[in-house]
């Protein structure tokens, strides 16, 4: 499979693109007005406490209050003994008993502000890096999930645990201090306990904080491992010493820029060339390349072309497809994708195409070819949450496993965490898809100022019938000798030719003459009723 990464840089925004064989797969946006928080940490302040909510409002310098929930704020972990023996994470306790009132608080951001509401917070802070993710408030040594190779994950755990022992003396140094307190504030714990020396002077050792193996880890080498443990514990001690000088409201940590970003989470062997169009981020970008993955820096190139990159890729085009509801699939069918407030829906249907064989048949390839452009569509357009597949009703049994192991299979190359669940008896297939920043198109448009974000306007007819009513309401309230309607051209040729002699009745019911005159500027909804 061919791969590339496409980096576009103009002064105020950047662009990324992961082009597979030729075909956009995701497109990132980061604007310099409007930069995104994911991953930032910040010392912020509790506002507010909402024990009905179990959370708490904190203040971190944001437009609006950013939430954080109890399940998301360290505590220590007591497990529960079920009567079979089986132990389970204990409820939080009541959030009055975590945070409190104008408390100082160190928070990370998991979830931008998007649409009405605030940032999602969390205190349990995760720096990545390009194979590892520190867990500073934690001992756990994980693996991630997406790597299913029993004995790969066996040798990265072993090589974790290796490189993160402590040394032969550690146990000289008396027992080393938990990262969670019986006291849950963060003014006491855990960044008091992280922010201060070891008691031998330096540094607390790499067993003291938690890791886990990201997916890009998989058939790497342990000193490839041994340097990302190297680099985040220079960063992390970077960051304690920002925690102890930094004030209320003001961010501790930042995360890379969406280019560095994007070559650390999706630059991989099978990334065959990442081009640039700017010369001050390839640099940034080969500097970034040659100290985390110098084997892939030769890799990074600069486009030099007079076209813009985008355009060369076919890119802007797919960009401006995937603003739209429809999606066009080869074979005639098409899909319908509608993203609510609650939830995004995904509508398949067989369109022009009629199969070759017969009704069952053609369903069942429409319904293959459209898990793959649904799975597609999710990366591209970033859509998360609550997501509902209607794929068109299958009799056949085997026929929707197969789709449904289409679906798992095509979402398995996305790199946001999904789940897919059983299809329903109505061909319904609901998943999930984690949701850290805004869709697509929420961050490229707005809510149409003519339709108010409805997607439809009121007909010609509708609104002729509105000015009536309008009228009538008007000269019961008060007194004029004649009435001026303004309203949009469609609208009043719609009265004058169609309705001329209902506008004749209304002028005999109310004994006054009314005028019409067209305004060009006006929207098919607005118009106005003037008493002369």
């Amino acid at each position: 499979m061919s791969e590339e990464i496409l980096i576009n840089v103009t002064p105020r925004e950047t662009r990324v693109a992961l082009v597979e064989n030729g075909m956009l797969q995701e497109v990132h946006v980061e604007r310099a007005s409007r930069r995104g928080y994911v991953g930032n940490i910040y010392k912020g302040k509790v506002s507010r406490v909402m024990p009905g909510m179990q959370a708490a409002f904190v203040e971190i310098g944001l437009d609006r209050a950013a939430f954080l929930h109890a399940s998301d704020i360290v505590r220590p972990v007591t497990p529960l003994i079920a009567d079979n023996g089986d132990a389970t994470p204990a409820p939080p306790p009541p959030i009055g008993e975590l945070v409190r009132d104008g408390q100082d608080i160190v928070v990370q951001v998991v979830k931008d502000p998007i649409g009405t509401k605030g940032a999602r917070l969390t205190t349990h802070l995760s720096i990545p890096s390009r194979y590892l993710v520190l867990l500073p408030y934690s001992k756990v040594l994980g693996v991630s999930v997406r790597i299913e190779d029993e004995a790969e994950r066996a040798r990265l755990k072993d090589m974790l645990a290796e490189l993160t022992a402590p040394a032969p003396d550690a146990a000289a140094l008396g027992p080393q201090p938990s990262a969670l307190s019986d006291n849950p504030s963060l003014e006491r714990s855990p960044v008091a306990i992280h922010g201060s020396p070891s008691a031998a002077g330096g540094p607390l050792r790499p067993r003291s904080l938690g890791y886990i193996v990201r997916t890009n880890a998989e058939g790497e080498s342990r000193e490839a491992l041994a340097e990302d443990i190297d680099y985040l514990g220079k960063l992390w001690a970077t960051v304690k010493e920002n925690i102890a000088r930094t004030r209320v409201g003001e961010r501790i940590y930042e995360d890379l820029s969406l280019p560095l970003r994007a070559l650390r989470d999706l630059m991989r062997p099978t990334i065959e060339k990442v081009r640039v169009d700017s010369r001050e981020t390839l640099e940034r970008a080969q500097r970034f390349v040659q100290q985390f993955m110098p084997e892939l820096a030769e890799r990074v190139e600069h486009y030099p072309g007079e076209r813009p990159i985008f355009d060369l890729y076919g890119v802007e085009d797919e960009i401006q497809k995937a603003l739209k509801k429809d999606v066009p699939l080869k074979s005639g069918g098409y899909l319908i994708v509608d993203q609510t407030e609650a939830m995004t829906t995904i509508d398949v249907n067989t369109g022009g195409f009629l199969g070759s064989r017969n009704l069952e048949e053609t369903v069942f390839r429409t319904n293959l070819e459209a898990a793959q452009a649904a799975a597609r569509q999710l990366r591209l357009r970033n859509l998360g949450g609550i997501i509902i597949i209607d794929f068109i009703d299958m009799t056949d049994e085997e026929h929707q496993r197969q789709v449904l192991r289409q679906l798992q299979k095509s979402m398995a190359r996305d790199h946001a965490k999904a789940t897919v669940y059983d299809m329903s008896p109505l061909g319904l297939v609901e998943m999930t898809r984690k949701r850290t920043t805004e869709s697509l198109e929420r961050q490229l448009c707005e809510p149409c100022a003519t339709c108010g974000g409805r997607g439809s306007l009121k007909t010609a007819e509708t609104i002729t019938y509105e000015i009536f009513r309008e009228i009538t309401r008007a000269v019961r309230q008060f007194d004029a000798k004649q009435l001026l309607v303004l309203a949009a051209p469609k609208v009043v040729n719609r009265i004058l030719e169609e309705d001329s002699t209902a506008v004749a009745e209304l002028e005999e019911f109310i004994g006054k003459t009314i005028r019409f005159q067209p305004e060009e500027h006006y929207s098919q909804e607005q118009y106005d009723v003037v008493l002369l």
